[in-house]
């Protein structure tokens, strides 16, 4: 199956909704008393813990225990010395520098797909309507040729979603079982408490829960600018492609932006169920993947200007 710019939007949103379905639906183990087992390196008092490796495999299962615990062992290693947001945010670079390295060409890939929409777009526009096969064929034709002049793979596109999917999931659930999250407390915020709760607070007169609502407007914000800044590029590429050709620039389809509001709209619902935790590694995420579009970009344009100079 050819991975056609409308295929890929609907894969996206899918991959999305399957990412919120699985946060919302993930299962925390917890004891007879229904209370979270947390993972520290010993035995509490008044806790259910894990301590070891071993101890998550044998109780619980192979993904808790090479994902979640090794996250939350680090957190609880580096609380005491970075406080639990500094662990959170310092976890959350390491696994996101990880994964980026992971994933370079895929990244690349992905992102040199976003460039090229517009001339996509533009080959879907000038065979609309012609459902004859020899039309289907060269439509076909002219967009893998158009692949082909990028250097891009389509299928590599899809790697990075599902390669990020299990890490969101360990991170969601490595932060509410980290015992030094549990047990601790960033910028007078209660990790464990929701930005839900921090809005009800709020309402109700109580200051307490102005961290925990300004924590979710920064996550809100991290995530609107990671989803916004392709899409400038994307514009900066059709305006530099219009006027090599002297031609008016195209305003993209009105449906990438619909998309983009439901995606955003979505993550700031279930932004505000989640444990703050997961909105700090949220926000440090998105700023993370701003970082990483602006490098990947930044190489893409380096390959062009080559290939570019390689023709002269």
């Amino acid at each position: 199956m050819k991975l056609t710019p409308r295929r890929k939007k609907i894969f996206m949103v899918a991959a999305l909704v399957f990412a919120a379905v699985l946060l919302t639906g993930c299962a925390i183990p917890r004891d007879a008393d229904n209370n979270i087992i947390y993972i520290w390196n010993e035995q509490v008092a008044g806790y259910t813990v894990r301590t070891s490796f071993a101890d998550v495999m044998k109780n619980e299962n192979w993904f808790n225990a090479i994902f979640v615990y090794p996250l939350s062992a680090i957190i609880n290693k580096l609380a005491p010395v970075l406080s639990v947001g500094g662990a959170i945010v310092v976890v959350t670079v390491i696994v996101n520098a990880v994964l980026a390295a992971a994933t370079i060409k895929s990244s690349i890939a992905s992102q040199q797909m976003q460039m090229i929409q517009p001339e996509l777009e533009r080959i879907q526009r000038k065979y609309e309507g012609r459902d004859d096969q020899a039309s289907k064929m060269r439509q076909a034709q002219e967009m893998q040729a158009l692949y082909h002049k990028y250097q891009i793979n389509p299928a590599s596109v899809m790697l990075v979603t599902f390669i990020q999917l299990p890490v969101i999931m360990a991170m969601y659930m490595s932060v509410q079982r980290s015992f030094a999250v549990a047990t601790g407390t960033f910028l007078g915020m209660d990790l464990q408490q929701t930005p839900m709760e921090g809005f009800k607070a709020l309402f109700a007169g109580d200051m307490s829960g102005l961290p925990l609502a300004l924590l979710w407007v920064v996550m809100g914000l991290c995530q609107f600018l990671s989803m916004r800044i392709p899409m400038i590029l994307q514009k900066k590429r059709a305006e530099e492609e219009a006027a090599k050709h002297h031609r008016k620039v195209e305003a993209p389809k009105g449906q990438n932006m619909v998309m983009q509001i439901y995606m955003m709209g979505m993550i700031c619902v279930f932004g505000l169920m989640w444990p703050a935790a997961m909105s700090l590694y949220w926000a440090i995420s998105s700023t993370v993947n701003i970082v990483k579009t602006l490098i990947v970009q930044q190489i893409i344009d380096k390959k062009n200007a080559a290939r570019g100079g390689a023709r002269r």
